[in-house]
């Protein structure tokens, strides 16, 4: 519409010096044939009429193109509103992860290799574990709360099942019946596994980017053991450090990789301190 409304515009341009030249022509025409002072000044009022029609019509283009312009503004500043909205509605993300594990040691147990009751197969689950889980990301600020413009912070929590073995074989205590009856060697096969349960602070960069990379300075994990160490203790407490990104694909689906470390000290025997890394699907909500 506005190659039409500027075409119209140089129409009417060209059509006033058209009339105005024409009026210059004519004028010298007709005192030469004599024509009356009277006649001439009929003529140039005629030619005046024209130029002020033509002047109307440049107007009125003038204020269509105005008022197209002003259309098209508000309709873009709608669709920027829409989107900012729709952002704004779905901040916050439910994720669902999976991937590889690994501990920094082998782990003893009161139904596995066992120090405290060295009897029957003494055997241990390797360092490496599959791990699935999910999780949440509460937004608190997009702009750290006035101070980074583009820097968010989340509450995250999170929970996550690892597995290193389910045929583990197992000692005296889970013997099949127990050799400590006198029952003869038949182990049963224990399953190694842990359970960790963390809340951290999350800070996500590039707010209203497809790409937003984030880090976890810091976070609290709470670690389940199974089997229970050899003191029968199956808590101990932790620190979480996490690195990642995510991607929007499509409308509110999110996928991402991340690398966790847990830091955990030796507690009865068992330090469950290692890494996780891999990947996760989000929905945003």
């Amino acid at each position: 519409m506005s190659h039409n409304l500027f075409g119209k515009k140089m129409l009417l341009n060209a059509v006033a010096g058209a009339l105005g030249a024409s009026m210059l022509l004519s004028a010298p025409q007709v005192l030469a044939n004599g024509t009356s002072t009277q006649a001439l000044e009929e003529q140039v009022r005629q030619l005046e009429y024209q130029l002020q029609s033509i002047r109307g019509e440049l107007d009125k283009v003038r204020s269509d193109t105005a008022q197209h312009e002003q259309k098209i503004e508000q309709r873009l500043q709608a669709v920027s509103t829409a989107e900012a909205q729709e952002h704004e509605a779905h901040k916050h993300m439910l994720f669902f992860r999976g991937g590889f594990a690994r501990s920094n040691n082998f782990r003893n147990g009161v139904s596995i290799k066992s120090d405290v009751a060295p009897v029957g197969a003494q055997d241990q689950a390797s360092k490496d574990a599959w791990y699935v889980g999910a999780g949440f990301d509460y937004s608190l600020t997009n702009d750290v709360w006035g101070l980074m413009p583009g820097t968010s912070i989340f509450a995250e929590l999170m929970f996550e099942y690892k597995q290193f073995s389910n045929k583990t074989r197992g000692n005296a205590l889970a013997n099949n019946p127990t050799q400590l009856a006198g029952g003869a060697y038949n182990p049963r096969k224990v399953t190694v596994s842990q359970f960790t349960l963390t809340a951290a602070p999350k800070i996500k960069f590039l707010e209203g980017s497809k790409f937003r990379p984030w880090i976890i300075p810091a976070g609290l994990a709470i670690h389940v053991i199974s089997p229970p160490s050899e003191s029968i203790t199956v808590l101990e407490p932790g620190v979480m450090f996490g690195v990642g990104a995510d991607y929007n694909i499509w409308k509110t689906l999110y996928v991402g990789v991340d690398a966790r470390y847990h830091l955990a000290g030796k507690s009865d025997g068992v330090d469950v301190s290692g890494f996780t890394t891999g990947g996760y699907l989000g929905i945003g909500f």
